[in-house]
């Protein structure tokens, strides 16, 4: 795969923690569900990085892993349009990851903000371990492993990007230059014919010597278009356009995602480890008492007193769900207190329920049939497989030890 053809290629994957919760659905799965018909998404289970923060409490993640594939087949992520698999299933991740921690600087993975912050949030577990200083080293590799152009990321994710963007770049100085590759690169561009290859020594030109990016992509799109050309060659011209060595690992971008935000029951951030979710294919019934005992706005105390729809968690989640005639009313009846809180949550859990009804219906076969998990797994994880390994051969290749 050229670094060009990447750009259509999008990876993330999501710890097993369990069943899934609302804050998942809205603020990652609606999204998986928009790209997996835009986008070759490969969308895994990363039950090695659940070893980084719960290595003492392994017992769980392959039954956790299950359910959390039930839940995305559930939320409507299509195995037809999408690759679903398991991280563990496809070792050139952990090869990779190791090849690439041989040139990553240590300094690289300290700086990374997650590290010292997770360290404070999780400070009763002991994480003085190789492999939670290397798990950003392992999150790149799962995004190099597959050339993705795209990770679907929240703005406090973006920092993993660079992370996985600077050892890609530096994959590419070390072992990019391989011998006589400017020669290479020449007698590469002779293969497009003398059209093309007159078009592209033109933008060439304009690029390195006047810094048109203009240039730069109608060259690009320029090889993305030859088909006389090996994979090697369009990697070494991409390579040689930009005044670089042969591009073995393409640079990602972090594809910015608007992600919900979702209040849980109390008012904080919707987290199992705050004990406040709604999970995904809860009971009618408790999604009732749930989102009735959901704490609102503190300032009214009594029916009469009128509130701030903003402080209210309840109305958060109206912002999610009600259309703007539901929106009006919960609004104006708080401010006015002409409505009263239990008044304001019924069409609430109407919403939830009639949503999760739905996610229980496509859930319903999987549940009753676990081999047909088992199978989407499976054949997933084997075009995952075939994926990577084409990316590590070329890794060995370029490193010459293969």
């Amino acid at each position: 795969m050229s670094g060009n053809d990447s750009s259509q290629r999008v990876v993330s994957g999501m710890r097993p923690t369990g069943r899934l919760h609302l804050g998942h659905l809205h603020g990652v799965l609606k999204n998986w569900v928009k790209l997996q018909y835009e986008y070759e998404c490969f969308f895994f289970v990363a039950d090695l990085h659940a070893l980084t923060t719960n290595y003492e409490s392994s017992e769980t993640i392959d039954q956790y892993s299950h359910q959390t594939v039930v839940d995305w087949l559930a939320a409507g992520v299509n195995p037809g349009a999408a690759t679903l698999f398991v991280q563990s299933r496809v070792p050139e991740h952990a090869e990779l990851h190791l090849i690439l921690s041989m040139i990553t600087p240590v300094s690289w993975l300290e700086r990374v903000p997650s590290f010292k912050d997770q360290q404070q949030k999780l400070s009763d577990r002991d994480l003085s371990t190789y492999g939670f200083l290397g798990y950003p080293l392992l999150q790149a590799a799962d995004i190099l492993i597959y050339r993705a152009g795209s990770v679907p990321v929240g703005a406090d994710q973006v920092a993993h990007v660079e992370l996985t963007r600077e050892v890609a770049r530096r994959f590419n100085h070390v072992y990019g230059r391989e011998p006589g590759f400017e020669e290479q690169a020449e007698a590469a561009v002779k293969k497009m014919g003398r059209k093309a290859a007159r078009l592209y020594v033109e933008l060439r030109r304009d690029y390195q010597e006047r810094g048109d990016a203009e240039a730069l992509e109608r060259a690009r799109a320029l090889l993305a278009e030859q088909q006389n050309l090996s994979i090697g060659d369009r990697e070494r011209l991409f390579g040689y356009l930009e005044g670089s060595g042969r591009i073995i690992l393409p640079e990602p971008q972090s594809l910015l995602t608007a992600q919900a935000k979702v209040p849980g029951l109390d008012g904080e951030k919707m987290s199992k480890s705050y004990n406040n979710v709604l999970s995904l294919r809860e009971a009618p019934e408790l999604v009732e008492t749930k989102i009735r005992t959901m704490q609102t706005d503190p300032a009214r105390v009594r029916r009469s007193d009128p509130g701030t729809p903003g402080n209210c968690p309840v109305f958060a989640l109206h912002e999610i769900y009600a259309d703007e005639a539901v929106l009006q009313w919960a609004s104006e009846g708080c401010r006015s207190a002409g409505i009263g809180c239990v008044d304001c949550k019924q069409p609430l859990i109407d919403k939830v329920n009639a949503e999760q009804a739905e996610l229980r219906q496509r859930a319903q076969q999987f549940e009753e049939d676990p081999d047909l998990v088992r199978a989407v797994i499976q054949e997933g994880s084997e075009k995952a497989r075939a994926a990577a390994r084409e990316t590590l051969d070329d890794v060995k290749e370029a490193i010459g030890i293969r």
